[in-house]
């Protein structure tokens, strides 16, 4: 691995700051749906808020060199008027200064997920306007970071937070309504344009990108309609995304896809393709948990259901897109976890090649990570089951380094364990135990000493690993043969 590597770990602000009403804090969207809902929520979530010196400190004894976490609009910009709050913006001082002092590279994810409610109860992204309250917000922390921060990311998977809560309404706002997923993802974007052209206009020592959920695309077999089918799940899972925030504009065949669906293009402004096509994306950073097998639709409506509980049995999630395609969750000889997420390492390889073939940008890998049912009360957590999925990973994309891809950075989901939206504070990702019920207090996993090793050695351990297997297994097969 270049020296220059960055090896860290990743969280967001809602899901483990905590202090939800501290400080001049106002409520997200979240806070309200989940309040509203009776549901279990992020009031306290790992309680970052007060911790982060401790939780630094852990990064940094780790070996880790950089930290992605986000900002909350909530702490920074408190009503329509643009009122500043001081102690929010004081508070990402201090977070970011710690971090630089540990020697942590910060990348600061601008929005993910918690839109404020006062945008909210204005129609959120499906109203123009949020774009131009979300480029104010911007230039705020332009202004207020820019020079310290250099790695920026104008928005955490853009596709995840606007089906899931405009199409598959599993999240908030709640809805299922296709018009208005369409909707709601062209501002996104367009806002994303905003800020690439507000960062770039100020000539800051930085690089500014997008974060994708991405989920590479296969298919069932190589038919002519499965390799339509696999185009259409491209353009619905990631094309929109990368194509739009890389190369300048939506692919124009999802446009006409999308207009014989029903979906109205009214949204579209004259003007917007010139924002789209001038503002694009220094890297990317992709967020890499499964890859998405495809089949041809078969029939019958859309059905969008996802395994949110981890409870209700795997096997429990279902897409099919009406006339587009259906996802395949039921895989033989394959690994699922509760959540029916599938564990397919190889996929982030040939994912990685298959992003730095087509867009030739830099990446990094902001999130991978596998969530689980823990107990953190013993004394020793001997998470080994996460020390093979993250080593499996990592090689995964150490083999596409050596293979010429430019992939910068390595982020493990998560940092320490967290609010995990729906899914509550029962899911864990992280390398350091929180104990939820006993004050937040923190423990290290034994994926925390592990990874510790990878941090110290650039990979080298995984290397070994490698090497090892591999002329293990070459002497496993000469001596099957009888030599």
């Amino acid at each position: 691995m270049k020296k220059d590597f960055l090896w860290g770990s990743a969280t967001a602000s809602y899901q483990c700051e905590g202090a939800w009403n501290e400080d001049g804090r106002t409520p997200s969207l979240w806070d309200v749906y989940l309040h509203e809902n009776n549901l279990e929520n992020g009031d306290v979530a790992s309680d970052f808020y007060h911790r982060y010196r401790e939780d630094i400190t852990l990064m940094k004894e780790c070996g880790q060199k950089t930290y992605r976490f986000s900002i909350s609009w909530n702490r920074i910009i408190t009503d329509l008027q643009g009122t500043l709050n001081p102690k929010g913006i004081k508070f990402y001082h201090d977070v970011i200064d710690e971090c630089l002092k540990a020697g942590i590279e910060p990348l600061i994810t601008i929005f993910h997920w918690d839109l404020p409610d006062y945008l909210e109860k204005l129609g959120g992204w499906l109203n123009r306007e949020t774009i131009t309250h979300y480029v104010d917000y911007c230039r705020v922390l332009f202004a207020e970071y820019g020079a310290k921060v250099k790695l920026w990311a104008t928005f955490n998977e853009p596709r995840y937070y606007v089906f899931s809560g405009y199409f598959i309404g599993n999240y908030p706002p709640g809805l299922n309504d296709a018009q208005k997923t369409a909707q709601a993802a062209y501002n996104m974007m367009l806002a994303n344009a905003r800020a690439v052209e507000l960062y770039h206009s100020l000539h800051l020592s930085g690089q500014i990108g997008v974060v994708h959920s991405y989920g590479p695309i296969y298919g069932i077999d190589d038919t002519p309609a499965t390799r339509q089918a696999m185009r259409d799940a491209d353009n619905y899972y990631n094309n929109w995304i990368l194509d739009t925030a890389i190369l300048g504009y939506f692919p124009e065949d999802l446009l006409t896809k999308l207009s014989s669906s029903g979906i109205k293009l009214d949204f579209i402004e004259p003007n917007d393709r010139a924002v789209f096509e001038k503002n694009t994306v220094d890297f990317i950073g992709l967020n890499y948990y499964a890859r998405v097998m495809i089949a041809p639709y078969q029939g019958g409506e859309t059905i969008l259901k996802i395994n949110n509980s981890g409870k209700a049995g795997k096997g429990t999630s279902k897409i099919v897109v009406k006339d587009w395609f259906e996802q395949i969750f039921d895989l033989p000889d394959t690994e699922y976890t509760d959540w029916d997420t599938e564990i397919y390492p190889q996929g982030l390889y040939d994912g990685i090649m298959m992003a730095y073939e087509k867009y030739q940008v830099p990446i990094y890998i902001t999130e991978n990570g596998v969530g689980a049912y823990e107990d953190v009360t013993k004394e020793e957590i001997n998470d080994d089951f996460r020390i093979s999925y993250l080593s499996e990973h990592i090689d995964a994309i150490m083999r596409s380094i050596k293979d010429g891809a430019d992939v910068r950075g390595y982020y493990v989901w998560s940092t320490m364990d967290l609010y995990s939206w729906k899914n509550g504070t029962e899911k864990r990702y992280g390398l350091v135990a929180v104990d939820f019920e006993n004050g937040c207090q923190r423990k290290k996993k034994a994926s925390y000493y592990w990874y510790q090793k990878v941090c110290q050695t650039n990979g080298a351990v995984i290397e070994s690993k490698r090497e090892y297997n591999k002329n293990y297994l070459s002497m496993w097969d000469l001596n099957k043969e009888g030599l």
